[in-house]
């Protein structure tokens, strides 16, 4: 049952039921690949259950990029804690790495006894081909969130020039961008409130 929250309502702790966080993240961890996890998150989380507004999850998801880890965990973890506390962490953690879990074992198990055919690499490269699919779109839908602003379209085309085209470290190049980015905010929201 999807729940009443209003998407324009401000962050705090909501006290989700603990069956309806661990049911959303178990059908997250079982139905969703590689990139594609955080578009498919946002639309449990903010479109279908309507637990999080756009912005928060947006923040959520700056949060969870920047921490070390696998950034679909992360997500999940800190949607939980959001949403109930440390139970809710501990749930949607649970929920996301159990199917995940029971899948690799499986495709293991599943890869060892057909690795030698052909037929299995086209597979693999296929599902390669999804995953940066879904990687884009998740990337065009955040983006469209982003207030149109120079600075930090600016900021978001020098980290993608510098990691994605000249392949500079990410963390090397998320340090460097995180105090532009504040100060850019900062001078942003200052130049809002004079006028």
């Amino acid at each position: 049952m999807d729940s009443p929250i209003n998407k324009n309502e401000t962050a705090e702790i909501r006290q989700v039921p603990a069956l309806d966080l661990l049911a959303s993240f178990l059908r997250l961890g079982a139905s969703s690949f590689g990139g594609g996890m955080t578009g498919w998150t946002h639309r449990e989380i903010v479109e279908r259950r309507r637990w999080l507004t756009d912005s928060e999850f947006l923040q959520t998801l700056t949060i969870a990029q920047i921490m070390p880890g696998a950034n679909p965990v992360n997500l999940a973890v800190y949607i939980g804690l959001k949403l109930s506390g440390f139970r809710g962490a501990a749930l949607a953690l649970f929920g996301m790495i159990l199917p995940a879990f029971l899948a690799i074992l499986a495709l293991s198990f599943t890869y060892q006894q057909l690795r030698s055919y052909p037929e299995a690499q086209a597979v693999l490269r296929g599902l390669a081909c999804v995953g940066i699919a879904s990687s884009l779109t998740m990337g065009i839908k955040t983006a469209r969130r982003l207030k149109a602003h120079v600075v930090p379209i600016g900021i978001a085309a020098l980290v993608f020039l510098t990691v994605g085209v000249l392949r500079w470290p990410l963390v090397a190049v998320v340090i460097g961008a995180i105090p532009l980015s504040v100060a850019a905010t900062f001078w942003l929201e200052r130049k809002k409130t004079r006028g």
